[in-house]
């Protein structure tokens, strides 16, 4: 959903009546929301007329934990900038306090269904999310969720979140296209590691690879020596490397302490191919010399550069990064908030093959109730990651995370 000048239209006047708001970006909206299971289209579903005033509910920890609420403030914000951008007055968003709590969740989303909600989005955490699922089946309602942790996806209820090793077959894809077949790997021992690491082998093997070798650190530097110790041999400086590739999904808190400790060890990583996850994308990453030339997955920069500086004109603050979540999710209401009630959030509108654009780049929702995305790929250079192989513009292109 691109804004058209009828779009721009309806920010010149939202300007003049909300002297506070400045213009939401001129994004791509896109879709998200319920799922399978016990939603079908083929079931009447509860709504209003086509026509008529079509309720989302927004449910999120605005009291609560201190540093929660915070971050529920700002989607909040961001949810409603999305409303204001589109100037959809038939859309109404109700948001609702969780408290942070499974029961708050439970109330929010019972008042929510009595209210008239035909999506509800959020909550943010998974425990909440498990006791907002019955409430929503029970009343066919889709749920377009935050928290992180697939367990707590599926049967009508979908994750727009970024889920532990979603990005792991674009990287392995990408590595193996470009002739690196033979693989080396050090996990954190952390549950996020073991997720990942099933995820890796399981690309590995799909993409004709090979693990040659597996080892896992702990968070402590002291911890990550021995480890290390044992994957440099592969490499070792003056040597025929026995890998094509390394692959390292740690993130800022590790990396700084953990990639000195490879050339301290005389592991030659030009000789080898140092790739990452996500998790590599954070400023300064470009110091560690050792990562230098590495490759990495990452969501489309623009998006969320645009989306940063619009929401910062408006509330005077940089988002926290969930809050382009909370953008897309009000977005995707907005943009099938004109279809007959008997299709608006029914699984076949919200899991369209072709997917959506949003903040964050490329999506579509998937049976399992998790996200697929489009990832670039980006090589960390001293002066700055750059993009060496674009997100994909359709799913014809991308890469699908199968689990």
């Amino acid at each position: 959903m691109k804004l058209t000048s009828e779009h721009a239209s309806a920010r010149s006047r939202i300007v003049l009546g909300f002297a506070l708001l400045l213009v939401c970006l001129g994004l791509a909206g896109c879709s998200v929301g319920g799922g399978s299971g016990n939603l079908s289209s083929a079931t009447p579903l509860r709504g209003a007329p086509a026509g008529g005033t079509v309720k989302v509910a927004l449910l999120l920890p605005l009291t609560g934990n201190v540093n929660a609420q915070q971050v529920a403030k700002a989607m909040k914000q961001a949810g409603e900038l999305a409303l204001f951008d589109f100037d959809k007055p038939t859309v109404q968003l109700i948001p609702k306090d969780t408290r942070g709590t499974p029961d708050g969740a439970r109330r929010a989303a019972d008042e929510a269904v009595k209210e008239g909600a035909e999506l509800i989005i959020g909550p943010l955490f998974a425990n909440e999310v498990t006791a907002v699922a019955p409430v929503a089946q029970a009343a066919r309602v889709p749920v377009l969720a935050f928290s992180s942790d697939r367990t707590v996806a599926g049967n009508g209820v979908y994750l727009l979140s970024f889920v532990a090793g979603s990005d792991v077959p674009r990287m392995v894809s990408y590595a193996a296209t470009n002739g690196k077949k033979r693989f080396a790997a050090l996990f954190p021992q952390n549950d996020y590691g073991r997720i990942v690491e099933q995820a890796f082998n399981r690309a590995v093997q799909e993409n004709g690879g090979q693990v040659v070798l597996t080892k896992t650190f702990p968070p402590e530097a002291n911890g990550m020596l021995a480890s290390v110790k044992e994957l440099a041999p592969l490499a070792k400086k003056g040597a025929a490397p026995q890998v094509d590739a390394i692959f390292l999904p740690a993130g800022g808190d590790t990396l700084p302490s953990l990639a000195p400790l490879f050339p301290y060890y005389d592991m030659d990583t030009q000789a080898v191919k140092m790739i990452g996850l996500s998790g590599w994308d954070y400023v300064g990453i470009g110091k560690e010399t050792a990562l230098q030339g590495g490759w990495f997955p990452a969501t489309d920069s623009k998006g969320w550069e645009d989306f940063t500086r619009r929401y910062s004109e408006t509330y005077g603050s940089a988002p926290p990064r969930l809050a382009s979540l909370s953008y897309d999710a009000v977005s995707l209401a907005i943009s099938l908030s004109g279809n007959p009630p008997e299709r608006r959030f029914a699984s076949s509108e919200l899991m369209r093959a072709s997917g959506f654009n949003g903040v964050d780049g490329l999506f579509r929702l998937r049976p399992d109730g998790t996200a697929e995305r489009g990832f670039a790929i980006m090589e960390v250079r001293a002066t700055g990651n750059q993009t060496i192989d674009p997100a994909p513009t359709s799913f014809g292109t991308a890469v699908a995370a199968q689990y």
